[in-house]
Protein backbone atom coordinates (compact mmCIF):
# COMPACT_ATOMS: atom_id res chain seq x y z
CA UNK A 1 0.00 0.00 0.00
CA UNK A 2 3.12 2.25 0.33
CA UNK A 3 3.80 1.95 -2.81
CA UNK A 4 0.58 3.02 -4.20
CA UNK A 5 0.77 6.06 -1.86
CA UNK A 6 3.98 6.79 -3.11
CA UNK A 7 3.07 6.12 -7.29
CA UNK A 8 -0.14 8.85 -6.38
CA UNK A 9 1.85 11.30 -5.44
CA UNK A 10 4.24 10.96 -7.81
CA UNK A 11 2.03 11.28 -10.81
CA UNK A 12 0.29 14.28 -9.16
CA UNK A 13 3.62 16.05 -9.00
CA UNK A 14 4.61 14.72 -12.11
CA UNK A 15 1.70 16.14 -13.66
CA UNK A 16 2.76 19.89 -12.31
CA UNK A 17 5.77 19.58 -14.32
CA UNK A 18 4.51 17.71 -17.22
CA UNK A 19 2.16 21.15 -17.60
CA UNK A 20 5.23 23.05 -17.13
CA UNK A 21 6.98 21.52 -19.49
CA UNK A 22 4.19 21.81 -21.93
CA UNK A 23 4.74 25.24 -22.17
CA UNK A 24 9.02 24.73 -22.75
CA UNK A 25 7.89 22.22 -25.34
CA UNK A 26 5.19 24.81 -26.72
CA UNK A 27 7.41 27.75 -27.53
CA UNK A 28 10.07 25.63 -28.02
CA UNK A 29 8.06 23.66 -31.42
CA UNK A 30 6.97 27.41 -32.56
CA UNK A 31 9.89 29.55 -32.01
CA UNK A 32 12.80 27.08 -31.18
CA UNK A 33 13.38 29.29 -28.11
CA UNK A 34 13.66 27.57 -24.99
CA UNK A 35 11.51 29.94 -22.17
CA UNK A 36 13.09 29.87 -18.93
CA UNK A 37 10.71 31.82 -17.79
CA UNK A 38 7.87 28.86 -17.85
CA UNK A 39 7.90 28.94 -13.79
CA UNK A 40 8.11 32.03 -12.74
CA UNK A 41 5.10 32.38 -14.97
CA UNK A 42 3.38 29.47 -13.28
CA UNK A 43 4.15 31.73 -10.18
CA UNK A 44 2.57 34.92 -11.33
CA UNK A 45 -0.99 32.66 -12.31
CA UNK A 46 -0.55 31.58 -8.51
CA UNK A 47 -0.70 35.25 -7.08
CA UNK A 48 -3.41 36.19 -9.52
CA UNK A 49 -5.71 33.81 -8.41
CA UNK A 50 -4.70 34.49 -4.52
CA UNK A 51 -5.21 38.32 -5.35
CA UNK A 52 -8.77 37.44 -6.68
CA UNK A 53 -9.93 35.41 -3.94
CA UNK A 54 -8.44 37.12 -1.21
CA UNK A 55 -8.15 40.98 -2.56
CA UNK A 56 -11.24 41.32 -4.89
CA UNK A 57 -13.71 38.21 -2.29
CA UNK A 58 -13.82 36.26 -5.88
CA UNK A 59 -15.39 32.52 -5.31
CA UNK A 60 -12.00 30.04 -6.45
CA UNK A 61 -13.59 29.19 -10.26
CA UNK A 62 -13.61 32.65 -11.34
CA UNK A 63 -10.60 33.91 -9.57
CA UNK A 64 -8.77 31.11 -11.63
CA UNK A 65 -11.14 31.52 -14.65
CA UNK A 66 -9.78 35.22 -14.80
CA UNK A 67 -6.45 34.43 -13.52
CA UNK A 68 -5.72 32.58 -16.87
CA UNK A 69 -7.03 34.61 -19.12
CA UNK A 70 -5.06 37.62 -17.72
CA UNK A 71 -1.97 35.42 -18.07
CA UNK A 72 -3.01 34.29 -21.91
CA UNK A 73 -2.89 37.83 -22.51
CA UNK A 74 0.27 38.77 -20.94
CA UNK A 75 2.08 35.74 -22.58
CA UNK A 76 0.80 37.32 -26.04
CA UNK A 77 1.98 40.69 -25.00
CA UNK A 78 5.04 39.37 -23.30
CA UNK A 79 6.03 37.98 -27.02
CA UNK A 80 5.08 41.31 -28.68
CA UNK A 81 6.93 43.65 -26.71
CA UNK A 82 9.92 41.28 -25.56
CA UNK A 83 10.28 38.27 -27.54
CA UNK A 84 9.35 39.10 -31.25
CA UNK A 85 12.30 41.95 -31.81
CA UNK A 86 14.91 39.62 -30.70
CA UNK A 87 13.44 36.35 -32.97
CA UNK A 88 16.49 36.08 -35.68
CA UNK A 89 19.13 37.03 -32.77
CA UNK A 90 21.53 33.96 -31.25
CA UNK A 91 19.40 31.40 -29.39
CA UNK A 92 21.86 32.25 -26.52
CA UNK A 93 20.47 36.01 -26.44
CA UNK A 94 17.05 34.27 -26.17
CA UNK A 95 17.62 32.21 -23.60
CA UNK A 96 19.38 34.80 -21.20
CA UNK A 97 16.28 37.14 -22.18
CA UNK A 98 13.69 34.38 -20.39
CA UNK A 99 16.08 34.10 -17.62
CA UNK A 100 15.74 38.39 -17.58
CA UNK A 101 12.13 37.80 -17.34
CA UNK A 102 11.71 35.23 -14.89
CA UNK A 103 13.79 37.32 -12.79
CA UNK A 104 11.83 40.58 -13.69
CA UNK A 105 8.94 39.11 -12.54
CA UNK A 106 10.07 37.33 -9.03
CA UNK A 107 11.57 41.01 -8.63
CA UNK A 108 8.32 42.55 -9.32
CA UNK A 109 5.98 40.22 -7.06
CA UNK A 110 8.68 40.47 -4.06
CA UNK A 111 7.91 44.30 -4.18
CA UNK A 112 4.28 44.28 -3.95
CA UNK A 113 4.12 45.32 -0.04
CA UNK A 114 2.61 42.67 2.03
CA UNK A 115 1.96 40.07 -0.38
CA UNK A 116 5.20 39.65 -2.13
CA UNK A 117 7.63 38.62 0.57
CA UNK A 118 5.06 36.55 2.39
CA UNK A 119 3.94 32.87 1.57
CA UNK A 120 0.46 32.12 1.20
CA UNK A 121 -2.49 29.78 1.17
CA UNK A 122 -4.70 29.41 -1.75
CA UNK A 123 -8.02 28.53 -0.20
CA UNK A 124 -9.62 26.49 -2.62
CA UNK A 125 -12.75 24.62 -1.90
CA UNK A 126 -10.99 21.08 -1.57
CA UNK A 127 -7.87 22.22 0.71
CA UNK A 128 -7.15 19.70 3.29
CA UNK A 129 -9.72 16.94 2.11
CA UNK A 130 -9.17 13.44 1.83
CA UNK A 131 -10.41 10.18 0.93
CA UNK A 132 -9.98 6.57 2.30
CA UNK A 133 -10.38 3.80 0.04
CA UNK A 134 -9.26 0.66 2.35
CA UNK A 135 -5.25 1.32 3.27
CA UNK A 136 -4.96 3.89 0.52
CA UNK A 137 -5.33 7.86 1.52
CA UNK A 138 -6.56 9.60 -1.69
CA UNK A 139 -5.80 13.66 -0.96
CA UNK A 140 -7.92 15.65 -2.89
CA UNK A 141 -5.51 17.84 -3.57
CA UNK A 142 -3.37 15.67 -5.43
CA UNK A 143 -6.84 14.07 -7.30
CA UNK A 144 -7.57 17.48 -8.62
CA UNK A 145 -3.70 17.89 -10.26
CA UNK A 146 -3.79 14.34 -11.68
CA UNK A 147 -8.09 14.99 -13.26
CA UNK A 148 -7.39 18.45 -14.19
CA UNK A 149 -4.39 17.75 -16.20
CA UNK A 150 -6.15 14.86 -17.99
CA UNK A 151 -8.90 17.31 -18.95
CA UNK A 152 -6.42 19.82 -20.41
CA UNK A 153 -4.58 17.45 -22.15
CA UNK A 154 -7.86 16.08 -23.94
CA UNK A 155 -8.65 19.30 -24.38
CA UNK A 156 -5.51 20.60 -26.26
CA UNK A 157 -5.07 17.19 -28.26
CA UNK A 158 -9.14 17.95 -29.31
CA UNK A 159 -7.66 21.64 -30.56
CA UNK A 160 -4.48 20.26 -31.97
CA UNK A 161 -6.36 17.70 -33.94
CA UNK A 162 -9.34 19.34 -35.13
CA UNK A 163 -9.36 22.66 -35.13
CA UNK A 164 -7.94 25.32 -37.85
CA UNK A 165 -5.80 26.74 -35.10
CA UNK A 166 -4.44 24.13 -33.72
CA UNK A 167 -3.42 22.89 -37.28
CA UNK A 168 -2.13 26.26 -38.49
CA UNK A 169 -0.09 25.44 -35.25
CA UNK A 170 1.21 22.13 -36.36
CA UNK A 171 1.74 23.46 -39.55
CA UNK A 172 4.01 26.05 -38.30
CA UNK A 173 6.09 24.68 -36.15
CA UNK A 174 7.22 21.92 -38.74
CA UNK A 175 8.25 25.07 -41.40
CA UNK A 176 7.42 28.45 -40.54
CA UNK A 177 8.75 29.80 -43.69
CA UNK A 178 6.55 27.52 -46.29
CA UNK A 179 3.35 28.26 -43.66
CA UNK A 180 4.42 31.83 -44.14
CA UNK A 181 4.25 31.63 -48.08
CA UNK A 182 0.74 29.37 -47.65
CA UNK A 183 -0.98 32.02 -45.62
CA UNK A 184 -0.59 31.33 -42.11
CA UNK A 185 0.01 34.28 -39.64
CA UNK A 186 3.44 32.75 -38.26
CA UNK A 187 3.84 36.08 -36.34
CA UNK A 188 0.53 35.95 -34.49
CA UNK A 189 0.58 32.28 -34.13
CA UNK A 190 3.36 32.67 -32.48
CA UNK A 191 2.06 35.09 -30.19
CA UNK A 192 -1.20 32.46 -29.23
CA UNK A 193 1.48 30.01 -28.69
CA UNK A 194 3.52 32.33 -25.98
CA UNK A 195 -0.10 33.31 -24.56
CA UNK A 196 -1.56 29.04 -24.61
CA UNK A 197 2.06 28.57 -22.50
CA UNK A 198 1.34 31.26 -20.25
CA UNK A 199 -2.16 30.13 -19.35
CA UNK A 200 -0.93 26.22 -18.89
CA UNK A 201 1.78 27.48 -16.93
CA UNK A 202 -1.17 29.55 -14.54
CA UNK A 203 -3.00 26.36 -14.33
CA UNK A 204 -0.20 24.36 -13.03
CA UNK A 205 0.36 27.23 -10.82
CA UNK A 206 -3.17 27.08 -9.44
CA UNK A 207 -2.76 23.37 -9.06
CA UNK A 208 0.22 23.14 -6.90
CA UNK A 209 -0.32 26.26 -4.31
CA UNK A 210 -2.78 24.14 -2.80
CA UNK A 211 0.68 21.73 -1.93
CA UNK A 212 3.69 24.21 -1.63
CA UNK A 213 1.36 27.60 -0.99
CA UNK A 214 1.86 30.57 -3.07
CA UNK A 215 5.30 32.60 -2.93
CA UNK A 216 7.38 34.55 -4.98
CA UNK A 217 10.30 31.69 -5.26
CA UNK A 218 7.82 28.83 -6.54
CA UNK A 219 8.75 29.28 -9.75
CA UNK A 220 11.63 27.65 -9.22
CA UNK A 221 10.32 24.37 -9.54
CA UNK A 222 10.51 24.82 -13.77
CA UNK A 223 14.36 23.58 -13.01
CA UNK A 224 12.59 20.60 -12.82
CA UNK A 225 9.96 20.51 -15.32
CA UNK A 226 13.01 21.33 -17.61
CA UNK A 227 14.51 18.07 -17.04
CA UNK A 228 10.96 16.58 -17.97
CA UNK A 229 10.79 17.90 -21.26
CA UNK A 230 14.00 16.33 -22.07
CA UNK A 231 13.07 13.70 -20.79
CA UNK A 232 9.98 13.42 -23.18
CA UNK A 233 11.64 14.72 -26.16
CA UNK A 234 11.78 18.24 -26.48
CA UNK A 235 9.81 18.60 -29.49
CA UNK A 236 7.18 15.91 -28.18
CA UNK A 237 3.47 17.65 -26.45
CA UNK A 238 2.50 13.79 -25.00
CA UNK A 239 6.45 13.33 -24.21
CA UNK A 240 6.20 16.42 -21.94
CA UNK A 241 3.14 14.76 -19.77
CA UNK A 242 5.07 11.02 -20.05
CA UNK A 243 8.26 12.77 -18.97
CA UNK A 244 6.84 15.00 -16.32
CA UNK A 245 5.35 11.57 -14.83
CA UNK A 246 8.69 9.63 -14.84
CA UNK A 247 10.09 12.74 -13.43
CA UNK A 248 7.71 13.08 -10.52
CA UNK A 249 7.66 9.23 -9.19
CA UNK A 250 11.34 9.06 -9.53
CA UNK A 251 11.55 12.18 -7.66
CA UNK A 252 8.66 10.23 -5.13
CA UNK A 253 10.23 7.21 -4.48
CA UNK A 254 13.91 8.38 -4.06
CA UNK A 255 12.18 11.18 -1.35
CA UNK A 256 11.22 7.64 0.46
CA UNK A 257 13.89 5.04 0.03
CA UNK A 258 17.35 6.85 -0.72
CA UNK A 259 19.04 8.90 1.62
CA UNK A 260 18.76 12.83 1.91
CA UNK A 261 19.59 14.66 -1.11
CA UNK A 262 18.09 12.14 -3.37
CA UNK A 263 15.24 13.86 -3.60
CA UNK A 264 16.15 16.68 -5.53
CA UNK A 265 18.95 15.18 -7.80
CA UNK A 266 16.99 12.12 -9.12
CA UNK A 267 15.39 14.48 -11.77
CA UNK A 268 19.13 14.96 -13.24
CA UNK A 269 20.35 11.78 -12.63
CA UNK A 270 17.00 10.64 -14.82
CA UNK A 271 18.35 13.49 -17.85
CA UNK A 272 22.02 12.25 -17.33
CA UNK A 273 20.79 8.71 -18.02
CA UNK A 274 18.13 9.31 -20.84
CA UNK A 275 20.91 11.57 -22.65
CA UNK A 276 23.38 8.88 -22.81
CA UNK A 277 20.47 5.67 -23.74
CA UNK A 278 18.34 7.79 -25.61
CA UNK A 279 19.27 11.76 -26.57
CA UNK A 280 16.22 12.45 -28.09
CA UNK A 281 14.03 11.58 -25.44
CA UNK A 282 11.32 9.15 -25.56
CA UNK A 283 8.96 10.40 -27.94
CA UNK A 284 11.74 12.91 -29.42
CA UNK A 285 12.23 12.54 -33.14
CA UNK A 286 15.71 12.17 -34.83
CA UNK A 287 16.56 14.91 -36.56
CA UNK A 288 20.56 15.01 -38.60
CA UNK A 289 22.13 17.92 -39.87
CA UNK A 290 24.14 17.95 -43.11
CA UNK A 291 27.59 19.63 -42.45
Amino acid sequence: MQILQLLLSGIAQGCIYGLIALGFVLIYKATETVSFAQGDLMMLGAFGAFAGMSLFGLPFWLAAILAVVAMAAFGVLLELVVIRPILGQPQFSIVMLTIGIAYVARGLITMVPGIGTDTHTLPVPYKDQIWKLGGLVVNLEQLAIIIATAILCGLLFAMFRYSKLGIAMQASSQNQLAAYYMGIPVKRLNGLVWGLAAAVAAIAGMLLAPITFVHANMGFIGLKAFPAAVVGGFGSLPGAIVGGLVIGIVESFAGFYLPDGFKDTAPYIVVLLMLMIKPNGLFGEKLRKKV
